[in-house]
């Protein structure tokens, strides 16, 4: 069985940082694509930054230069480091097993798995 489990969310100062992890089991995250999404309240899902299967990487315009997504293949996790983080940065961050940005299209409906969310709350 596969799962993909988030940690890392929580309180935090606008300008402080947050590092959020995916955790997987059952899958090897080093064959797979590996995305963040986020979701305010009463909104879908949006893409904030991704990793291919060949760690291609794309980031949505309004993270870009304050969060970096990783790979710690010997852990079998990726990571999405948040710096600098905003008001506008609230949000249920997920990770799933796709990535899609710029020119990046890797998602597959046979093995697109999601993580249960983790909530990242900016506040002063």
């Amino acid at each position: 069985q596969v799962q993909l489990v988030e940690s890392g969310g929580g309180l935090v100062q606008p300008g402080g940082s947050l590092r959020l992890s995916c955790a997987a089991s059952g899958i090897n995250l080093e064959n797979y694509p590996v995305g963040w999404y986020r979701q305010y309240p009463g909104k879908e899902r949006e893409g904030v930054s991704c990793i291919s299967s060949s760690d291609r990487i794309y980031y949505e315009e309004s993270v870009k230069g304050r969060f970096t997504i990783s790979r710690d293949r010997a852990k079998n996790m990726v990571y999405l480091q948040m710096n600098s983080l905003k008001f506008e940065d609230t949000a249920v961050y997920y990770c799933a097993t796709r990535c899609i940005g710029d020119n990046i299209v890797e998602v597959s409906s046979k093995s697109d798995y999601w993580g249960q969310g983790t909530q990242v709350t900016v506040s002063s």
